[in-house]
């Protein structure tokens, strides 16, 4: 009888114990669930051409903070896709509420919804399924003191320098982005028809050089389009937060121009043709083919769309 003592002690010690956390659970103030959960509206990126300077991702998470400051409850993702990866995403059937992305990728016009506003090469069958949220330009850069027309013309992305170069009446070699840059500088050519990448980079390095800006055609615009109606509400928030003048006066800080009147820049003057940044891939190289010749220009027309 006596060894049973122990376990007897053993047993109402771990009763005991029991007895104390239920208490203890049961006591424990229970969570209310909170009656109105954070709305997330998701915005992708696809950068189809080279910018100035910095990310326009980055550039996109900063007005997503000045957006949440004017809503409650709502929260703005901004994430980095390559084309690919978009077009694999849309194509299992993930979207995004924004999409930001410039020519070359189309993979989002099915899924576009109507805006409001106006701008040619974001429209389809009459309908604004896009609008530019800032841009760039192409220009001639000269060297100091260079007075050949020896020409390099730098191909950067999916946009169509070529019809720039056709329309623009410049002729010349095309190389690649930086190839084309450094061949430039080292004197091989004395003149560079490029981009707002080319001016940030010689603002960088300090180079002595001139810029004539070429204002017949642009397609350097990074558009965005709102393919869910699901947060149309703090997408449009964004919307005007982004394409307002306080945001679009910043664009400056990643090379790029404002799109909306009363901003532009007197160094990138807006252009008179753009072509549809809802153009399929074979549509640009079709336009690149048509560059080629004089009755070809002719036919490229009517693919360009007035600004």
């Amino acid at each position: 009888m006596k060894a049973k003592k122990p376990l007897m002690r053993a047993v109402a010690f771990l009763l005991v114990l029991a007895v104390a956390g239920a208490v203890f659970f049961l006591s424990r103030p229970v969570a209310e669930e909170d009656p109105s959960p954070c709305e997330v509206v998701r915005i992708w990126n696809v950068d189809t051409f080279e910018g100035g300077k910095g990310s326009r991702t980055s550039f996109l998470r900063a007005a997503a903070r000045r957006a949440e400051a004017q809503t409650e409850g709502v929260k703005f993702l901004v994430s980095s896709y390559t084309a690919e990866g978009a077009e694999d995403a849309l194509a299992r059937g993930q979207k995004p509420d924004l999409l930001s992305f410039g020519i070359g990728f189309s993979a989002g016009a099915e899924y576009s919804l109507p805006l409001g506003g106006g701008f040619s090469g974001g429209e389809v069958n009459g309908k604004v399924l896009a609008l530019p949220w800032c841009r760039g330009a192409y220009a001639l850069f000269s060297r100091a003191g260079a007075t050949g027309t020896r020409t390099v013309i730098s191909r950067g992305g999916e946009n169509l320098v070529e019809v720039a170069a056709a329309l623009g009446g410049v002729e010349g070699r095309t190389e690649d982005s930086m190839r084309a840059y450094v061949a430039f500088l080292n004197g091989e050519y004395d003149r560079l028809l490029g981009t707002q990448r080319d001016l940030c980079r010689f603002a960088a390095r300090g180079a002595d050089v001139s810029a004539e800006p070429l204002t017949q055609f642009c397609d350097l615009y990074q558009y965005i389009s709102m393919l869910s109606g699901e947060h149309a509400a703090a997408c449009r928030v964004f919307l005007s937060v982004l394409l307002g003048e306080k945001t679009q006066a910043k664009l400056a800080s990643i090379g790029m121009y404002p799109v909306i009147s009363g901003t532009d820049d007197v160094s990138a003057p807006q252009c008179g043709l753009t072509a549809s940044v809802f153009s399929s891939r074979e549509a640009l190289d079709e336009m690149r083919l048509l560059c080629g010749s004089a009755d070809g220009r002719k036919k490229l027309m009517k693919f360009l769309k007035k600004i």
